[in-house]
């Protein structure tokens, strides 16, 4: 699927009318969907409790903030792409604080063609942190099944007094012959001993 055929969802903070205007304008709604707008760094704080959102587009300065806290802060979060607009005075100061966390920095005001551009840069961006996400999400699932299967292991070599390549053997055994994963396994032979002590 392209990237021109995806949604993003879009949150705008900013403070000043006619820069929305501008900007809403700007942006594709066939890809940006949906857009909200709020006016300063308290109300996206408390927009980004109550929803998730792909991008996050700041408009500085802000007035509860200039806008770069809000900016890094957001950056932590994997998933979300952050663009921060800021007088072109400013540029070198507010691009030195928050590139080294991965926020764009555009100059404003920016060009149709530069915001354009910007846009594809964080769509393309946003699929590749959803991609980091989704490895992440694999590998603490991994990681937790790993645990699940050496507790379980340990039980069986207390409880039953099996070896520790038996009781691995077990678990990979009984896995297969049932068709489902060893974590499964693990947490029916943990929960099983754990009903009998309980």
């Amino acid at each position: 699927m392209s990237l021109r055929e995806r949604v993003y969802s879009v949150l705008l903070v900013s403070n000043s009318d006619k820069f929305n205007r501008s900007l809403l304008s700007a942006l594709p709604e066939r890809i940006c969907y949906p857009v909200r707008v709020v006016m300063g760094v308290s109300a996206a704080r408390q927009e980004l409790l109550e929803r998730s959102y792909d991008i996050v587009m700041i408009n500085t300065p802000l007035p509860d903030d200039y806008g770069t806290r809000l900016a890094i802060d957001l950056s932590s979060d994997i998933g979300i792409g952050v663009v921060i607009f800021v007088r072109s005075e400013l540029f070198s100061e507010v691009y030195d604080q928050v590139s080294d966390y991965g926020v764009l920095t555009l100059q404003k005001p920016a060009s149709g063609q530069l915001l354009n551009q910007s846009l594809l840069l964080l769509f393309a961006t946003r699929e590749r942190l959803k991609k980091m996400e989704k490895k992440a999400a694999s590998l603490e699932e991994k990681m937790e099944e790993i645990r699940l299967v050496n507790r379980a292991k340990w039980t069986l070599i207390d409880k039953q007094g099996l070896s520790e390549q038996d009781a691995h053997r077990y678990i990979e055994k009984t896995a297969m012959d049932r068709c489902v994963t060893r974590g499964i396994i693990a947490r029916e032979i943990i929960d099983n001993y754990d009903s009998q002590e309980g």
